[in-house]
């Protein structure tokens, strides 16, 4: 009993997850886009939406998935291997990673927009500035950060995750700052808020329906918390519970969030400006939230410097993190060339680091065709968002195997024990994720069009020709 005792004591409670998952699911990021993207109030009623039919389910299923391979580190790859077997799990490893390409080149262009707004407080000229200039500039940072990679540095995690802290703290800090501004400093005219009904439905039309894949992005990754799902007192009462109060406080957040900013930025203005607002929406917000209380810029500056250390640690860590993931699975030297597989004497997959240098620079070096360092921030934004919840289609297919095997399997926790009422928000919340990414492609811009579609169309294609080039190399050795 004593023991039992001791053992509970250790136990995480549901609480506790909640705030984990909180601060690792939500960024004020997802704030800045929601609105900018949805028409800035309207953007309330789609929040409701996601969270009440799909961040839920997806991740009470995420729970269910978690509980029952408990002891898999691997999280969605491990998954699938155990549901699906070895040559399933690798190309949901190989989802995983690819997803990464758009992502790390956002994250150069973000990091020197942040150095810049550290630096001068100000982008005009940056902008302004050729892009073919500015993408060279951060083509060069990517190489350097690549070298960085492959030098095996781990101090880098430290600073990530520092610096994703500190910006959630911030985050925080603007909605509570924000709704105190009118009474510190009444002399300021804020925008008037109205919550009617009528200016609370967006408008279903293309503009509403390729954008979806925005809000799929900010809700997702939540299978980042499935390691702890059996370190709750109680599984089958307190995921759920920690879940359900995960999703109030997300929507509270982006309820309330969404209220600061209209308070600040008028529609319109974003509509008439929208790539800019995209880029520099957050800096400016700090900007503004310093005005209000008479301190300057030095929210804005402080903002930025988090935005740059974040950035830039996030970029190298990036390069290398979801390489190992793939690289060093059990299902690599199967399905993967040994070219890649090769590490230097500091542990780093050398040629798969190249390997991420070409494609994820390919794109960094075609962005200098694109018309103003603002745009270039603003594509790759809507790219990262319609590659970037590919990775969660794995989690429900995985989830629909599961249940499909559940005589097979025991889990401390279930999401449901009716058959029917799973296999419906298995296959809901996948068809949801990959509608929405197919939507976001579409764009009236020929050049972001383009690369909406090659981009996941190289990535695809590449991950079914490494097997192919494997299968080779066997062949040959065998023959030899």
């Amino acid at each position: 009993m004593d023991n039992l005792e001791v053992q509970n004591k250790k136990k995480m409670t549901w609480s506790t997850l909640a705030l984990m998952a909180f601060s690792t699911v939500w960024g004020f990021g997802n704030v800045i886009n929601g609105y900018m993207y949805f028409g800035g109030i309207k953007v309330v009623f789609s929040w409701v939406l996601m969270f009440a039919l799909y961040f839920v389910p997806y991740a009470l299923i995420v729970g269910e998935l978690g509980s029952t391979f408990k002891d898999s580190g691997g999280g969605v790859s491990s998954w699938v291997n155990e549901t699906m077997g070895p040559k399933w799990a690798y190309y949901a490893g190989w989802t995983y990673w690819a997803c990464h390409v758009a992502y790390i080149a956002g994250k150069g262009t973000g990091g020197l927009r942040a150095m810049t707004w550290a630096i001068f407080q100000d982008v005009t000229k940056f902008d302004q500035a050729s892009t073919v200039g500015i993408q060279f500039v951060t083509f060069l940072l990517f190489v350097a950060f690549c070298w960085l990679a492959s030098r095996g540095l781990t101090v880098l995690e430290t600073l990530a995750t520092i610096a994703g802290s500190a910006t959630f703290i911030m985050s925080i800090l603007y909605i509570l700052m924000m709704f105190a501004a009118p009474a510190i400093n009444p002399a300021v005219s804020f925008h008037s808020i109205n919550l009617s009904w009528k200016s609370l439905v967006p408008n279903f039309n293309v503009n509403y329906f390729t954008s979806l894949s925005i809000l799929v992005f900010a809700v997702g990754g939540c299978e980042k918390i499935s390691p702890y799902v059996n370190k709750l007192k109680h599984p089958s009462k307190d995921f759920p519970k920690a879940m359900i109060v995960l999703a109030i406080m997300v929507m509270i957040s982006a309820i309330l969030g969404t209220i600061a900013m209209a308070m600040m930025f008028d529609p319109n203005a974003v509509k008439n400006n929208f790539d800019s607002y995209i880029s520099n929406g957050d800096y400016w917000a700090f900007q503004k939230l310093g005005n209000y209380y008479h301190i300057g810029n030095v929210l804005l500056v402080i903002y930025a410097i988090t935005n740059v250390i974040g950035q830039f640690s996030t970029l190298c860590l990036s390069i290398d993190a979801p390489l190992r993931i793939l690289l060093g699975s059990k299902e690599a030297k199967d399905f993967i060339p040994a070219g890649l597989l090769k590490k230097n004497k500091y542990g780093a997959y050398i040629n798969g680091i190249k390997m991420v240098g070409i494609l994820s620079g390919a794109i960094i070096l075609s962005q200098s065709l694109v018309p103003g360092a603002a745009k270039v921030m603003s594509q790759l934004i809507k790219l990262n968002s319609t590659m970037m919840p590919l990775r969660y289609l794995w989690v429900f297919v995985a989830y629909i195997a599961l249940r499909k095997a559940r005589d097979k399997y025991r889990s401390d926790y279930v999401f449901s024990k009716h058959q029917g009422i799973a296999y419906f928000f298995g296959v809901w919340c996948f068809l949801i994720t990959g509608a929405c990414c197919l939507l976001g492609i579409y764009s009236t811009d020929p050049f972001a069009l383009t690369l909406n579609i090659v981009t996941p169309v190289v990535l695809v294609a590449l991950g079914m020709i490494l097997p192919t080039i494997k299968n080779y190399q066997d062949k040959k050795a065998e023959e030899n």
